[in-house]
């Protein structure tokens, strides 16, 4: 069952218009990539290619649980939840781009 829904996302994977027509990756490039690999087992693989990943998962399952149980500081926990990811994939980004040689 998981090998078939890993082999339809990689069948499926959809490009970046941001690098399509611009060349060069957008904050959000390797998300895809990033997710198969953690289907597929290989956590370090996938936080190599979108370390924003594991949290961005955190932060969405806090998020419905909270909806759902409606925690005591659920919101300030997912508003800093939500800060560190932003500069997680801003540091990335930056370190793609220098990495790279466009900046």
């Amino acid at each position: 069952m998981m090998n078939t829904l890993i082999n339809w996302l990689q069948r499926h994977m959809q490009p970046c218009f941001y690098k399509q027509y611009l060349g060069m990756e957008c904050p959000g490039c390797g998300m895809q990539r990033a997710l198969i690999e953690l289907l597929k087992g290989n956590v370090l693989e996938s936080i190599k290619l979108y370390p924003a990943l594991l949290p961005i998962i955190f932060m969405l399952i806090y998020l419905i649980l909270h909806i759902v149980f409606d925690f005591k500081n659920g919101a300030t926990i997912i508003k800093y939840t939500f800060i560190i990811n932003a500069i997680i994939i801003m540091v990335h980004y930056i370190a793609k781009l220098i990495l790279f040689g466009i900046l």
